[in-house]
């Protein structure tokens, strides 16, 4: 077989299903058979046009398969192995990665050092919303999946789970801390249950859908406020004593989000920013104290690597998290258009969408 079914990009507005070629593989690559992806927020982003990709290009960034060949250089796998690979592939030879920065692998003194450089699958080279991937750099970012877990216990270690818990370490959350957690989807929900893992001992879950309240709960949350029926503002404050929290993590990428997690930080927390934003945001002169405030605003872009998926595993087969509540829904690669459409709508309580292509 030379050719495979894979989800590309066409135009704003056009995710289609063809056929591409089965890429060859170089001495430091792997090619992996993809046995369950899904859709990210971010692919719906590059379905509207809001992030520009080459047209052509094969979408998605979370793997889960089956080693299917191996480069001559890549050592300690083998072929039939059950692995993931992270969103973010990075290289480790560059200047970022060698400065603590791996998720901003990428490019060169020629053509710029740009942020997300790190970010390949699907941004840059074909990702997993196909039958097959290639891993570049496959040494440095595969992962084998543990015994006894399922496709869908690991599906969002790769993406969702490395972004979520990166959004709560970038927190600096200590023990004892009140964090809040703004907006309660796929990501979110991870945030709130690194919160908790981080030694939180009160979590704050703030979102407008009561059933993704209750899977907070589930994963950590101590309190759950709906922003339709409550001021969020004003509840987070009571609840503190006007004290503030000690973290904020904003999980969406709106401006009215991103607002409420400033006004609700304490002078000296941190505001953690997760969201994709598609337009300018403001800081309100009053919530930023003027900039007098000693708060920290930090940015965060998942993750990747195997020691950091290794990690994350290690922490899906513990016990420890359990977010196969997330994965809500279930299509095969043929109907991807469909769950696209389920996906970008948010209809049905969808929060991820397993893809299986076989």
């Amino acid at each position: 077989m030379t050719m495979m079914k894979a989800a590309v990009f066409v135009e704003p507005g056009r995710i289609e299903l063809a056929d591409k070629p089965i890429p060859p593989v170089g001495p430091n690559d792997a090619l992996v058979r993809i046995t369950t992806t899904t859709i990210c927020g971010t692919d719906v982003h590059i379905l509207k046009g809001e992030y520009p990709v080459a047209p052509g290009l094969t979408i998605g960034h979370e793997p889960v398969g089956i080693i299917e060949k191996l480069g001559s250089n890549v050592q300690g796998y083998q072929e039939g192995q059950r692995v993931i690979a992270g969103a973010i592939c990075p290289s480790f030879t560059s200047y970022a990665c060698q400065d603590g920065h791996p998720a901003q692998d990428g490019g060169c003194a020629c053509h710029g050092y740009k942020p997300m450089g790190g970010w390949r699958f699907g941004n840059t080279i074909d990702g997993t919303q196909a039958e097959y991937v290639l891993v570049p750099d496959a040494q440095a970012n595969l992962a084998p999946v543990p015994d006894g877990l399922t496709d869908e216990q690991v599906l969002m270690c790769p993406d969702i789970m490395s972004t979520g818990f990166a959004g709560a370490e970038a927190a600096n959350i200590k023990i004892g801390d009140i964090v809040a957690v703004f907006a309660q989807g796929p990501i979110g929900l991870c945030a709130t249950a690194g919160a908790r893992l981080r030694g939180a001992s009160l979590i704050i879950a703030v979102d407008g859908v009561d059933e993704r309240l209750a899977i907070a709960r589930r994963l950590g949350a101590d309190v759950t406020l709906n922003f339709r029926k409550v001021d969020v503002v004003d509840e987070i404050l009571k609840l503190t004593g006007g004290r503030g929290v000690d973290a904020s993590i904003e999980a969406l990428g709106l401006q009215s989000t991103f607002e409420h997690a400033l006004r609700v930080l304490k002078p000296g927390g941190t505001l953690s920013s997760l969201g994709v934003y598609s337009g300018d945001l403001t800081i309100p002169l009053g919530a930023f104290h003027a900039g007098l405030g000693d708060n920290r605003i930090v940015t965060s872009l998942c993750p990747g690597g195997k020691e950091r998926m290794r990690r994350l595993l290690n922490v899906v087969a513990s016990g420890r998290v359990d977010l196969g509540a997330l994965v809500t829904h279930e299509y095969t690669l043929d109907k991807i258009v469909d769950a696209y459409d389920l996906f970008s709508h948010q209809r049905d309580g969808v929060l991820k969408v397993a893809i299986k292509p076989f």
